[in-house]
């Protein structure tokens, strides 16, 4: 687990006093509103004071401390700034996705181990969780409360509620 997660991605310049537009590598500008400052290397070196995040479209807008004008700006773009895991408080119920990968996916009633959890998509409404079995085969799973019973990352484990042929071979109603 990493303790400084990607924070925003700076793209380009907006206006003349030092405002950056970046890419949001977190859960958008209102999360990373709350952040006093942030770090220019994933090692949480190069702190740098948070003056202002604001959304625009799909992009954020961001001004630095340090950062007043439009070169010093320019000078930004390309880089990632990183934010501290222990400078976020997250509601109960969400964890950080760095968080849960590489727990393992337990059945909650058998204690049959499925595997590890090694990747988190967002296609829809819901997260989906791949799981990777002994095997290296890959398992999709629906990030919701019918199928995730419990979450435990300090624990690395996440118990599940699975259906018939989501860990094992597909049943063809169709076959006699």
């Amino acid at each position: 687990m990493q303790n400084y997660l990607p924070a925003c991605k700076i793209v380009s310049t907006h206006g003349v006093r030092g405002e950056m537009k970046a890419l949001p590598l977190c859960d958008g500008a209102a999360f990373l509103s709350k952040f006093k400052r942030l770090f220019a290397r994933d090692d949480g070196t190069g702190e740098v004071r948070v003056l202002g995040v604001r959304a625009q479209g799909n992009v954020i807008l961001v001004r630095l401390d340090g950062v007043t004008d439009m070169d010093a700006a320019r000078a930004q773009v390309g880089r990632t700034y990183y934010f501290a895991k222990a400078d976020a408080h997250l509601p109960e119920g969400r964890y950080f996705i760095d968080d849960l990968l590489g727990c393992r996916v337990v059945d909650a009633d058998t204690s049959r181990e499925y595997g590890t959890l090694t990747a988190v998509d967002h296609p829809a409404a819901q997260d989906i969780y791949t799981v990777t079995d002994a095997a290296g085969d890959t398992h999709m799973l629906p990030a919701v409360p019918e199928f995730v019973r419990t979450i435990d990352p300090e624990h690395r484990i996440i118990t599940v509620t699975p259906i018939e042929g989501m860990f094992t071979d597909a049943i063809n109603g169709d076959k006699e």
